[in-house]
Order: C-alpha cells, then structure tokens, then sequence
C-alpha cells in the first residue's frame, strides 16, 4: 500500500471534449437551471444594494423590504420575469431534445470527473437541487465496484460472502473516492478478512436526520436481499457519514428495523461528532455580512451553503437539532445529546497535523477540517460526550482529514478491530 505522504504523480491531463463526452444529456438541463437560479440571486443582491444605499439616503419610499421602488423596481421585477421564462423555455427544450443526446447505454459509465465534480455540487447546494427537481441532484442508492448496485441481484457482479461491510463516504464525496494514494480501504478489508464491501453514494447536502431516515430504510433493503446467510454487518464511515450512520441508528432503532439487530460494529473516520470550527467560521461571516445595510445583501453568498454543510457546526445528528430554527442564525449547540448505539462495537479514529497531541490540535488544529476532540467524542459537558472505550480510539499524526483514507496506519488499525470477536448486546 503507498505511503500517504509519498507525492503522487499529477494526473493524465483530459482534453475538454473527451470530459465534456462523459457527461449526461440532463447534465445540460440541471447546468442550465443552476445558471437561470445564479441570474436571479444576483438580482436579488443588486437589488437589495440599490435599496439600501436609497434607504440611507431616506429615499427608499414605501417599496417592500429589500426591493427597489419605482422603475427601478420594476426592471428589477422585469429580470426576474424574464429569467423565468428563459429557465422554462430551456427546461422544456432539453428535456425533449434528452432521448436523441443519450449515449449508448453500452457505453462505459459517466468518468470520474464527473462525478466528483456532481459530487462536490451536492455537497455544497445538494439540498437547492433536490427541492428543485434539478437532474443533478443524486438520489441514494447502494454501489459495488464503481457501478449501481441491483437489489434484485446483489451478486450479480461477483460473489458475495457473509461478512457485509458497507461504507458511507463524506461531505463533498462519492464512493468512488475511497481510494486513496493506491489503497481502498474497503477493497484491503475484502483481501484481508473477506468482507463484501457496498457503498452508499448519497447526497451530502441534505440535513444529516434526513440522510440518515432515508439509509436506515436502504439498510434493511439491502439485508433482505442479501443472497446468502449473514455473518457479520459492519459500516466504515468518513467524516460526515458517521454523522449519517448515527442518525440511521437511531432511526432504525425507532423503526423496528431487522438491521439494527445484525449491526456489529461501526468504524468512524474523522468524524466531527462536535461539529467543525470552519463551518462556524462561515457562520461568523454570516453575522458580519448582516452587521451593515451595504452588506447584508452580500449575505446570501454565504447562504449558499447547504444544510448538510450548517449540520457540521455542531454535528446534528436528529431532526430535533435543526426543526424550528434558522440555520443561520447565531445561537448556541442546543443538539439533543445522542449516545451511541447500543449493542454495537464502536471505534472511531482521530488524526491531526500536529506530531503530538496539544491544546491547540485537541480543540482547534486536528486534521485540518476536525478538531481531536469531536473526532474523538469528546466533549466538556459530559452529558455529550460519545463512550469510545480508549482501546476503540486511535489517532493519527502528521495526518490530514482525506489522507485518512490512505494512511498505512489506519489500515492496519482497522484489521485489527474488524477481526477482533464481538459480542451483540442486543
């Protein structure tokens, strides 16, 4: 397996019209409505400038609140028109024009690019794309080996053994992305202790209660389609799929559901169980674009981000930590203090650019996106903090939160826990 911090060499350079053949007829159509919704959010900030330099001019009149009075309002009024009628008139022509731009369906899937790319939109508006309908927007749905997985047939492209090991990728990512540095820890766990691993793509920018209600029911799916007797289920979760794992836990636990019942254990990668700071960091921008009227339209920019991005202040895990309240809205971790599953051997793992553990990397530093301390379920209010026992944590050092999925280290972490013999409390 390659060192993590061996350099790699850069990738093949692709021509434009090689990736621009790997996309999708309805990758037109889901561009072409993220490029009329762009049109109208800035015509609403322009707007919302207009009206605030005229308000401090004491010329604002009797206009609604952040729109402009008189003509100028109405050619605001009239870009927004307009724009609608361009997002309908192209909606409809590309859907019909769809059939006769579809590749062959023999032809060999969408390139990684693109999905990666896909991917990182989810994860950044994914909750805007599926309100909307958007085409781009991805539904969940389980993988093996780079392709969609068919219930009906769960061996249909390789056999399957007893020990089922399925892994939740994070914010931003797709399942392709696990491989890492020339390692994949799902494909090294398969060698070494003959698990069938199955990933969940899913998408990252919808609240994490809601990731997690949709996976509890796909966990049951799957287990009852499994083809031969089961052993073992086991989940492999990074950064916020832990936060989703959780969630499913509790939701299938609420259900009733057979799976929760088969659960052996739970392996979480740098996941921010406390939340994030640099989410709070943008939270902070929030608060200081809305401190002055010249700004404050400047605010939705910010708010371009999406609530599977605002569950990270804090790490929301239930409805409960984000029904009710404005997401970005100031306020203090109000979350619902949830423990982990019970029955279930949970490890988790922590990393940290740091050589050596300090109270900067513990709280702050970490690997560069989570601090130690949520990674590690730790917490100064006791009532929140996650029982890892300390021989289920392990930290990493000189290590980054995505080197996490190639660090030699953990690899040979997570064999030693996944052989290691459980007992079900359940």
């Amino acid at each position: 397996m390659a060192n993590p911090r061996t350099p790699r060499s850069a990738p093949p350079v692709r021509s434009a019209a090689a990736l621009l053949g790997q996309l999708r007829a309805s990758d037109l159509r889901g561009a072409a409505r993220i490029a009329t919704q762009a049109t109208t959010e800035v015509t609403h900030i322009a707007e919302g400038v207009h009206r605030s330099v005229l308000g401090s001019l004491g010329l604002s009149g009797d206009a609604q609140p952040g729109r402009a009075g008189g003509l100028t309002g109405m050619v605001y009024q009239g870009i927004r028109g307009v724009t609608r009628l361009v997002d309908a008139g192209l909606q409809g022509a590309l859907l019909r024009l769809e059939p006769f731009l579809e590749r062959d369906p023999t032809a060999a899937e969408p390139s990684a690019e693109r999905d990666a790319v896909v991917a990182a939109l989810n994860g950044v508006m994914g909750d805007r794309l599926s309100a909307d309908g958007n085409p781009l927007a991805t539904r969940m749905h389980w993988r093996r080996d780079g392709r969609p997985l068919d219930l009906a047939a769960p061996d249909a492209t390789g056999a399957v053994s007893g020990r089922l090991l399925v892994l939740v990728h994070g914010l931003c990512m797709n399942d392709l992305q696990w491989h890492r540095s020339g390692h994949d820890h799902g494909v090294h766990l398969a060698r070494q202790l003959g698990y069938t691993p199955i990933h969940l793509r899913y998408n990252t920018g919808l609240h994490t209660s809601v990731n997690g209600r949709e996976l509890a029911g796909h966990l049951e799916a799957l287990l009852d389609a499994w083809p031969v007797p089961l052993q073992e289920c086991s989940v492999l979760a990074h950064s916020m799929g832990g936060l989703v794992v959780r969630a499913a836990c509790h939701h299938g636990a609420e259900a009733g559901h057979r799976w929760t019942r088969q659960l052996r254990r739970i392996v979480f990668l740098g996941t921010p169980h406390h939340g994030a700071p640099l989410e709070r960091a943008g939270h902070w921008v929030d608060g200081l674009l809305g401190s002055t009227p010249y700004s404050r339209p400047l605010a939705r920019l910010s708010q371009l981000r999406s609530a599977g991005i605002t569950d990270l202040r804090y790490g929301h895990v239930l409805d409960a930590d984000w029904q009710g309240h404005d997401r970005f809205r100031r306020r203090p971790d109000q979350r619902v203090p949830l423990p982990l599953p019970a029955g279930v051997a949970c490890h988790t793992v922590a990393a940290t650019l740091a050589p050596r553990r300090s109270l900067l990397a513990d709280r702050l530093v970490g690997d560069g996106l989570v601090p130690l301390n949520s990674a590690l379920g730790l917490h100064d209010d006791p009532a929140r903090c996650l029982s890892f026992p300390p021989p289920h944590r392990h930290i990493a050092y000189r290590t980054g939160h995505i080197d996490l999925l190639g660090d030699a280290g953990v690899a040979r972490q997570l064999v030693a826990w996944m052989e290691a013999p459980t007992t079900s409390a359940h």
